[in-house]
Parts: C-alpha cells; sequence; structure tokens
C-alpha cells in the first residue's frame, strides 16, 4: 500500500518542475542552444550529420577563437564535430608558431639568391 502524498511532497514536486524548466530556459540562451537552433546539426567541414545520441560529438567553434564574441545572429560560429574542431584548433596553434617571432629576435632576411640567373648565357654558350 503506498502512502498518501502530502501537499509538501506535490509542491516539491511542482518546485523541481520549474526550477528545471528554469535552467532549460537559460541553457537554451547559451549559444549552443542558439547555434543549433540556426544551423543544421551537420558539420560544417566533413558533412556529417548529428542526431540524437550522437549529437553532443557536434560542437559549437568560434571562427575568430574568440569565446566571448557570440553575436545573436551566429555569424561568428560554426558547428563542427569533434574530430574537424580538433583539427581546426590544431591548424590554428601550428599557424600562431611559425609567425611569431620571438621578441628581441629579428626575422630572417629574404633570399637573395636568383638560381636560374645565369640560364640564359649558358644555353648560348652551348649553342
Amino acid at each position: 500500500m503506498s502512502p498518501k502524498k502530502t501537499p509538501v511532497d506535490i509542491d516539491a514536486k511542482d518546485g523541481a518542475v520549474a526550477m528545471a524548466r528554469r535552467q532549460r530556459e537559460e541553457r537554451e540562451k547559451g549559444y549552443r542552444a542558439q547555434a543549433f537552433k540556426l544551423y543544421p546539426k551537420i558539420c560544417a567541414r566533413c558533412g556529417r550529420e548529428f542526431s540524437g545520441e550522437t549529437l553532443r560529438e557536434l560542437t559549437v567553434h568560434h571562427k575568430d577563437h574568440n569565446h566571448d564574441n557570440n553575436p545573436p545572429d551566429g555569424s561568428n560560429w560554426e558547428l563542427l564535430c569533434l574530430y574537424c574542431h580538433d583539427n581546426e584548433h590544431a591548424r590554428y596553434q601550428v599557424a600562431g608558431a611559425y609567425s611569431a617571432v620571438t621578441p628581441g629576435e629579428e626575422s630572417l632576411p629574404p633570399s637573395t639568391h636568383t638560381p636560374f640567373a645565369d640560364l640564359g648565357a649558358l644555353l648560348k654558350r652551348k649553342t
């Protein structure tokens, strides 16, 4: 025999449901939920489609790499799968490493060697 529910139990459940609804609304205000509303659930790089359980593998990538730049129109976002997202950030880090010059260190001068400069003279001499 189940015990009767008291008004306190009912109020506690109603409060929990209301809190869960508020939390869901707050999450939907976040950029991930906004991006899912704006864009199809497809990786922008590899074209893989996501739904259900696999949706957690789809990430929101900030194109300018600034996670604080979240315009409401989604112009700074693209949906990428975990693998393409990792690849994008690795490429960004490698590009930054090659373009960075250590302070106090000068970059190398451009090459001045011209390997085919005397080719015309060599060809004229052979004939």
